[in-house]
């Protein structure tokens, strides 16, 4: 059971095939077996997971099952649970009980999923392999005895899935925390519009940048996970009006001479990538071709750009972000002298290393003598890569590109932290621009581990971008069923 796509599983759950408490419990089995291994779950839940899946077993047997009613799933640990710890992956929250449920994670009640546990992530989010967690790495289930990285930081919901101790799972994108891992474990990610889905009761990093999306095995079940997701939502002021609705099997975009303009960043062409990305890419752009895609090269004039307001406004968010944790209210508390002593020694043994630094980088640039030259200077910026972006699609209508430079690195990999930043160059910009965007597998690179590439739409065109990515999918036809990715 454990190789059933989301999809497949539904469609064995709704004709009485399988049920429920059986599908949860081959994924607890999996979860005994391999969770420490792969260092995926913070927290799991086997107890909650078989309650929710005995009812939902009830509802289906009195004719009342929801949308994805039986389905177990992993929560990335930056939503809150009520009555389930929230850490964040840090020790600042490590005993942290919200009494209240997320958005995103009541959305999943209320489409009838089973909760397996809270995902692994980098510290807050804030990390490119998910090495920033207090509760150490996860691992990558491709060649799992090299200990690779899962990436980040939704390192631990991309281990699961691809891993088999998860059907699907949620995640968050500041910078590309979606898109990247799920690249490197042969993934579909997709990083919704901004406002799509609610971030309240999300642990914030960047307020303005994060955006929860969906991670699966393959782009129908990313799309019914980012049904259950989308919505309006009145206790987030910068929730969306439109929603996002979706039954899979996706609609063909190309093909019965269906038109597209697809459109291939100019500037982009310069970067370094390995080989094996540029001919799988250069393959699928074949491939689009061939299914009557226009391939035409846009500007993005700034692109090359968005990596440095990147981490100017992120961690300019962050540190504003994360003062609310003084060791007073929740969280870690360690006492001093005085409150001001008890503050200081609160967060300096409750926030790790990365976390700190940009925590002290977003402090520089705010400073009053640093706010003109480099926080505004990045939002403006940021303005001309969204206008670019705005201008592009005028001339196509989705854009693809890498969404990293090459395959997993061990986690070992002695890289400093610019060299880490430099990872996020082909995914930041569209958390910039507030567009969508989807990682998609786009095949194996020569070393037998996966690589994507990205579709990327304008504003609330989420159903196209998945559309598009259908074809890609299809196109590359990857096997990341788990039990051939571990052999076991």
């Amino acid at each position: 059971m454990i190789d059933l796509t989301l999809t497949e599983a539904l469609h064995k759950l709704n004709s009485g095939k399988i049920s429920a408490v059986e599908l949860t419990r081959a994924y607890l089995d999996r979860i005994e077996r391999f969770g420490g291994d792969l260092n995926c779950y913070i927290t799991t839940t086997p107890e909650r997971a078989l309650a929710d899946a005995a009812a939902s077993d009830a509802r289906r047997a009195a004719g009342d099952a929801k949308f994805l009613d039986g389905a177990p799933i992993a929560m990335k640990d930056l939503f809150a649970t009520r009555g389930i710890r929230t850490t964040a992956a840090s020790r600042m929250l490590e005993n942290f009980i919200p009494e209240y449920e997320s958005t995103v994670s009541q959305k999943f009640i209320d489409a009838g999923t089973v909760l397996l546990g809270k995902a692994n992530l980098d510290e807050f989010a804030m990390g490119t392999f998910s090495k920033t967690s207090y509760f150490g790495a996860p691992i990558n289930p491709w060649q799992m005895e090299k200990r690779l990285t899962a990436g980040g930081s939704s390192g631990g919901s991309t281990s699961a899935v691809a891993g088999g101790l998860a059907i699907a799972a949620t995640g968050t994108d500041t910078g590309g925390s979606i898109r990247f891992p799920a690249a490197i474990t042969g993934l579909v990610g997709m990083k919704p519009t901004y406002g799509l889905c609610s971030r309240w009761g999300c642990v914030a990093f960047a307020s303005s940048l994060d955006t929860p999306g969906p991670i699966a095995r393959t782009v129908d079940d990313t799309a019914l996970m980012l049904s259950a997701m989308a919505g309006h939502d009145p206790k987030d002021s910068t929730s969306a009006t439109q929603g996002f609705t979706c039954n899979a099997p996706l609609e063909p975009i190309l093909g019965n001479g269906k038109k597209l303009r697809v459109g291939i960043i100019r500037e982009l062409g310069d970067v370094k990538i390995s080989n094996d990305m540029k001919t799988l890419f250069e393959k699928r752009i074949a491939d689009l071709k061939s299914m009557g895609a226009e391939i035409v090269e846009i500007s993005i004039p700034n692109i090359l750009d968005a990596l440095a307001a990147y981490y100017i406004i992120a961690p300019a968010e962050a540190s504003s972000n994360l003062a609310r944790y003084d060791g007073m209210r929740y969280g870690l508390r360690v006492e001093g002298a005085d409150i001001y002593d008890t503050f200081k020694k609160s967060r300096a043994a409750g926030f790790g290393d990365e976390v700190k630094r940009r925590m002290i980088i977003g402090t520089a640039v705010l400073s009053s003598e640093s706010y003109d030259v480099y926080f505004m200077q990045a939002a403006r910026v940021r303005r001309m890569i969204a206008d670019s972006f705005n201008t592009a699609f005028e001339q196509c209508d989705l854009i693809v590109c890498p969404s990293s430079a090459g395959t997993a690195m061990p986690l070992n990999t002695g890289l400093s932290p610019l060299e880490f930043y430099a990872l996020d160059l082909f995914t930041v910009a569209m958390n910039l621009a507030g567009i969508p965007a989807c990682s998609v597998p786009c095949g194996l690179a020569q070393n037998g581990l996966p690589l994507g590439m990205q579709v990327v739409g304008a504003r609330f065109d989420d159903m196209r971008v998945l559309q598009l990515a259908k074809h890609i999918e299809t196109a590359a036809n990857i096997d990341n069923r788990p039990t051939k990715i571990m052999g076991k």
